[in-house]
């Protein structure tokens, strides 16, 4: 027997939702419930911008693809109007995500599966909160640049202190002479 053209399609569509659980470090649940065409359209090009593959789904579709490979996390929270975020860079995701709901006022974050781990919209937006990965390895260089300038500040000091004495010890004997 045939399958239907629409079981087909919905077949694929878990496919590829499953190959993007499979695939990415991190997916964030949002209520995408009042958003305007025109915000949605905003933020997906946002989300396209910074490589984060944005779509809304069926929640049918994202149960079967998420428990495909024996997760049930993310059973509780596919209730309403589900929208998904998949990416490898979940800070970034996390912040695009939060500006748009504080500057739209519309939407929710319901979870998130960070590595494989269940993630509510508390740490969501934690993960919001913390420094662009740019600022976080300038921080890291600083830290290491740290003791070394340390050390050459000590060195210096060290050499001026010792010409000091050089210089006072010249003018002891020149006084004497």
């Amino acid at each position: 027997m045939e399958k239907k053209p629409q079981v087909l399609a919905k077949e694929a569509e878990v496919a590829e939702l499953q190959q993007l659980f499979n695939e990415n470090q991190a997916v964030i649940l949002t209520d995408y419930r009042g958003i305007s065409v025109a915000e949605d359209v905003a933020l997906r090009a946002k989300m396209r911008a910074a490589g984060i593959e944005y779509r809304v789904a069926k929640n049918t579709l994202l149960k079967i693809a998420n428990n495909n490979d024996g997760s049930s996390l993310f059973d509780d929270y596919l209730k309403g109007p589900t929208a998904v975020a998949f990416t490898n860079q979940p800070v970034e995701a996390a912040k695009i995500i939060s500006e748009f709901i504080k500057t739209t006022k519309k939407t929710s974050i319901k979870a998130g599966l960070l590595d494989g781990k269940l993630i509510n919209a508390a740490d969501v937006e934690a993960l919001a909160k913390l420094p662009s990965r740019e600022v976080l390895l300038g921080q890291l260089a600083g830290m290491l640049a740290q003791p070394m300038s340390s050390f050459a500040g000590s060195c210096t000091a060290l050499l001026r202190q010792f010409a000091t004495v050089v210089d006072k010890v010249r003018e002891q004997k020149e006084a004497v002479a």
